[in-house]
């Protein structure tokens, strides 16, 4: 299987954006990547579009509805949103889109920061293998893994990402 360059997909993922952005009325987007890999997506994205806005840094760690079974990471840092969110048009960000569980988590932690007025999904790869009724608004290539395939975004810089194949399930 050929891996898409993540470069050429950020690319292609800002001038959608801004299409999106457009369309729907939106001038000042504020921009929230989900720790580690959508932060590291949303980084090259706000380069690429050439923007100084503060990135608001997600960690759900504490929203997953996995918790309970996985624990906590020792290394788990609180989530820096460097501005409110109430009434703002968020741009979330994420590396790899599989089950939704992510994204639930992320929505259900930034509504207990405020109400925004919308939020614009963008993931740089979606693996279609969806438990949860979530999907992006803007997405940079679409992958179908095998059962035992995951993909691994490895960055921060160059991001990269690797394919893995799984001993068990």
């Amino acid at each position: 299987m050929s891996l898409p360059d993540p470069a050429v997909l950020i690319t292609a993922i800002a001038d959608e954006l801004k299409a999106h952005l457009q369309a729907h009325n939106i001038d000042n987007p504020r921009f929230v990547g989900i720790h580690t890999g959508g932060v590291w997506v949303a980084n090259a994205l706000l380069k690429e579009l050439k923007s100084e806005e503060p990135l608001g840094i997600l960690n759900v760690s504490f929203y997953r509805d996995d918790f309970s079974r996985s624990g906590l990471h020792p290394q788990v840092r609180p989530s820096q949103l460097p501005f409110d969110i109430s009434d703002q048009h968020l741009v979330l960000i994420d590396d790899v889109l599989m089950s939704g569980r992510t994204i639930r988590a992320a929505l259900n932690e930034l509504f207990d920061y405020g109400r925004p007025a919308s939020v614009t999904l963008v993931c740089l790869l979606d693996l279609n293998a969806r438990e949860l009724p979530i999907r992006p608004d803007i997405v940079g290539a679409t992958l179908s893994l095998d059962a035992m395939q995951r993909v691994k975004l490895v960055g921060p810089e160059p991001l990269a990402i690797q394919l893995k194949t799984l001993d068990h399930l």
